[in-house]
């Protein structure tokens, strides 16, 4: 089965947990020796890593002013307007103040959280065993394709949607 007449598109393979090992073999083009390099490259092209889409950053400035973005915020600038209008200018120069300091602060903390997050992420890389070309590997489990063989061992996390067919003693 050449990699682009694999038909792994949703619905084309119903209940995959209903079906016989070797149907599901034939279905994902693949077989007790797992896949060869030439299809893991291919799959990889056409259905991309086994990863979550990453975040887009947002620009400093962006996350800056959207600290601004808030219904009592709102309500502070107009009493702050309100206040000069009045010609209270203390007042309404306290209130400006706390309304920056509240931004500068939530600006800083939103930094830093999208930093821990980030470097969570990094950390949180998972290693499967995988059969391909017959032989037993670790392999980043981001580099996954539909029809790889992964052995899951006690203590695993599973790295994918998964199909077992040979299970001794499972437990969730």
């Amino acid at each position: 089965m050449q990699p682009d007449d694999m038909p792994l598109e949703p619905g084309v393979m119903a209940a995959p947990h209903a079906r016989g090992i070797t149907e599901v073999f034939e279905t994902l083009g693949t077989s007790e020796q797992g896949l060869g390099e030439e299809l893991v490259a291919a799959r990889i092209t056409r259905f991309g890593k086994n990863a979550l889409p990453v975040a887009t950053q947002t620009a400093a400035w962006k996350r800056f002013a959207l600290q601004f973005h808030n219904l009592l915020i709102y309500i502070l600038l107009a009493s702050a307007v309100i206040s000069f209008l009045l010609e209270h200018y203390v007042d309404g120069g306290v209130i400006l103040l706390v309304v920056f300091v509240n931004a500068i602060v939530g600006f800083i903390q939103e930094g830093k959280a999208e930093a821990a997050l980030r470097a969570i992420l990094a950390m949180i890389r998972t290693t499967c065993l995988v059969i391909r070309g017959g032989s037993l590997s670790s392999i980043d489990s981001t580099l996954l394709v539909p029809g790889d063989i992964v052995s899951v061992q006690p203590g695993d996390r599973v790295p994918a949607d998964l199909r077992l067919f040979y299970v001794k003693d499972l437990r969730c």
